[in-house]
């Protein structure tokens, strides 16, 4: 049995507690894995004066897999996101972001499996932005009404979208390989070209080159506005497969899709690049539930699926999916978020660890 040394980022808030489940449930299986503890995120910075200290990324690096507890990013001062500046560091530009649904969680919907392929590393989200007031707004202002792209209020803050080529590209290919290596039967490019016709443009053009190269392949191909999108998720889940989009987007319809299959509790993630790959749940730190043992660890479970599935560890995360889905299923030793949109009550609900138990004793 091959032995894995995975790097361990326990995070913040309820992050130390779902990785104890998560790291309880995955030794369950025999797999053999070395979880080499980094810690990052809002707990440290006093110790190291960042959120991130470099050992973690020279941790991530020297393993090509971790797998992170969620990690607290204050909204509009402070540091900004370590996930996002793991994911930077790292070149992690593929998002992945499965949405499926396990029968008994109380979703609203009970045959939903896609995927959200989201593209990781520029578009919005690259971080390249100007504070209001600042010079260099200014001059990016003074530079637009010079080339008559448009009239921008002086007392504007500014991001920059940028789209490339080659990082479209790579996304998209990354969604064919991905339909191909599991089975899925279409990929859908989703944009908003019909307004961004340079940036979103671009991403679209570079979509069809790549579909055509993969006209052999039988995986179907087709693009699609994202506000059209949106609705049609809600109306006709049953439509998509995989969907490939920008930053942004992929961003946005990845949390519709989880509120699909019952919400960010029960959705995992993965966040992988050519030489490295970070799972994580992709719901916040809830730090007022810190400590209190309450939280549901079926994101960061699942997400240790994804990772077992990379490692190539396949039965074993085949026996944690299945334990999962029988636990919510049978319903009588689930968290209170479970219990809740069940029953409308948090009677007889379990907590986090007691949860985790009941998944063992199914592995």
């Amino acid at each position: 049995m091959a032995k894995h040394t995975v790097t361990l980022i326990p995070g913040d808030g309820i992050g130390p507690e779902l990785t104890t489940a998560m790291t309880r449930v995955v030794e369950a299986t025999g797999v053999d894995i070395e979880w080499e503890v980094a810690e990052a995120g809002a707990d440290v910075m006093e110790k190291y004066g960042t959120p991130l200290p470099g050992h973690v990324l020279d941790s991530i690096r020297k393993n090509k897999v971790a797998i992170k507890g969620p990690i607290t990013t204050p909204v509009g001062t402070g540091f900004r996101s370590v996930n996002v500046s793991i994911r930077k560091e790292l070149d992690l530009y593929a998002c992945l972001r499965p949405a499926f649904s396990i029968p008994g969680n109380g979703a609203r919907y009970d045959d939903i499996d896609l995927v959200i392929v989201r593209e990781n590393t520029e578009d919005l989200y690259a971080g390249i932005e100007f504070e209001q007031g600042s010079e260099g707004a200014r001059k990016l202002i003074e530079f637009a009404a010079a080339e008559g792209a448009g009239i921008i209020r002086p007392d504007s803050g500014i991001s920059l979208k940028p789209i490339s080529i080659e990082r479209s590209r790579r996304i998209v290919k990354f969604a064919f390989d991905y339909a191909i290596a599991n089975g899925r039967k279409k990929v859908t490019a989703v944009h908003k070209a019909n307004i961004l016709k340079y940036s979103d443009g671009l991403f679209l053009r570079v979509a069809h080159e790549v579909a055509a190269e993969y006209k052999d392949s039988g995986i179907q191909f087709e693009d699609y506005i994202v506000d059209a999108t949106c609705m049609q998720l809600v109306l006709h889940p049953e439509w998509w497969d995989v969907l490939v989009l920008p930053n942004l987007y992929g961003d946005i319809l990845s949390d519709l899709a989880a509120g699909l299959i019952g919400g960010l509790g029960i959705a995992p993630g993965a966040n992988i690049g050519a030489d490295c790959a970070v799972f994580e749940p992709t719901h916040g730190s809830a730090p007022k539930y810190a400590g209190k043992d309450m939280a549901n660890p079926t994101a960061e479970i699942l997400s240790a699926v994804l990772m077992l599935n990379h490692l190539g560890e396949r039965d074993a995360a085949d026996r944690v999916l299945n334990a999962v889905r029988t636990v919510i299923g049978e319903g009588d030793k689930v968290t209170y978020d479970i219990k809740r949109s069940v029953t409308g009550s948090t009677d007889g609900c379990v907590g986090t660890q007691a949860y985790a138990d009941a998944v063992i004793e199914r592995l």
